[in-house]
């Protein structure tokens, strides 16, 4: 019998290799030996030694596959570093808008950010029906209840707060964005406007995709939130934003990560990096994160943004 191969996508650097070997080891834990799973490791500056402890997790149904997107994203490399001098977020969240056409043996694939954790079989997630949208994604909860990232959202990237997503965790119909070439689109409006932005890819995620996404469960994106315990049943931990459990105790779903953490082959890094978090650094996640209030409200009196490029009918979104 031939067992359904599930390709999984990950993108990292050498910094964050210690938390994705917590989010691959939880996978391959939940992971049916009825199925096959295609783990495809897009990297950049990952050391040999990285790479081989990672890779010493495969199993019989569990493939790891290594790609360096360097070669990728020369050509705009320049215009992506302009964007990162702009936000806090590393070059790399970009990596996942060119999945698709770096991997066109797949019609149907999964994104995952690597700061996650997994209770359940991710064959659950794969399984929900697109029904020919573009992406299948979960409504951002980390971000319903700050006033100033609503107001961004609606005003300048010109969609729905209550629909903006987070792109974290992304089911992606990976054959039809190849057909609409998402990619060049995404690459023309990079590279002709410099919009200000809050949320590098997911921002153009949304702006771009606005009506061409299914909704997914919230326990496959079950994000912490300060003050709050956290969904039922989550299926997919992220760690999003500042509440990451290697700086922070006492956060929701922190179990989830420590459960793998402790036999991690990075068990000394993440312990390290846990006793290198001061109350200074904690300090500058908080002075980061009125930063971004400010630049969310700022960016909306921009001249150019999304939603004026947009509704001002110079450009289309995705909307086929």
């Amino acid at each position: 019998m031939n067992k359904k191969t599930i390709p999984v996508f990950f993108t990292i650097d050498e910094n964050y290799a210690p938390y994705f070997s917590v989010a691959l080891a939880s996978l391959i834990d939940y992971s049916n030996p009825q199925h096959d799973y295609t783990i495809h490791v897009v990297y950049q500056n990952i050391t040999e030694d990285t790479k081989s402890k990672l890779s010493s997790l495969a199993t019989d149904n569990v493939h790891i596959v290594f790609t360096d997107i360097e070669e990728k994203i020369k050509p705009i490399a320049e215009k992506l570093n302009h964007q990162r001098s702009k936000t806090h977020f590393p070059i790399s969240v970009y990596f996942r808008l060119f999945l698709p056409s770096m991997f066109p043996e797949y019609d149907k694939g999964i994104y995952v950010d690597s700061d996650t954790a997994f209770n359940a079989d991710i064959a659950e997630l794969y399984n929900f029906d697109l029904e020919d949208k573009l992406l299948g994604a979960i409504k951002d909860i980390s971000i319903s209840k700050i006033a100033p990232f609503i107001e961004y959202i609606e005003n300048a990237v010109g969609i729905n707060g209550n629909h903006y997503v987070n792109s974290g965790v992304l089911l992606m119909n990976m054959k039809k964005l190849r057909e609409i070439n998402f990619e060049n689109h995404f690459v023309y409006i990079l590279s002709k406007y410099d919009f200000e932005i809050v949320a590098p890819d997911q921002d153009y995620i949304n702006a771009l995709c606005k009506d061409q996404i299914k909704y997914l469960p919230l326990n496959w994106n079950a994000m912490p939130i300060e003050g709050e315990k956290g969904v039922d049943n989550p299926k997919l931990i992220h760690y999003n934003l500042f509440l990451k459990p290697w700086h922070y105790s006492g956060i929701a779903y922190e179990e989830y990560f420590w459960k793998y953490a402790d036999t991690s082959l990075f068990k000394d890094k993440i312990y390290a990096e846990k006793e290198a978090f001061t109350d200074q650094r904690k300090e500058n996640d908080h002075t980061t994160m009125l930063a971004m209030l400010k630049q969310a409200k700022d960016i909306q009196q921009n001249e150019v943004t999304f939603k004026k490029v947009f509704e001002s009918g110079t450009e289309k979104r995705l909307d086929i």
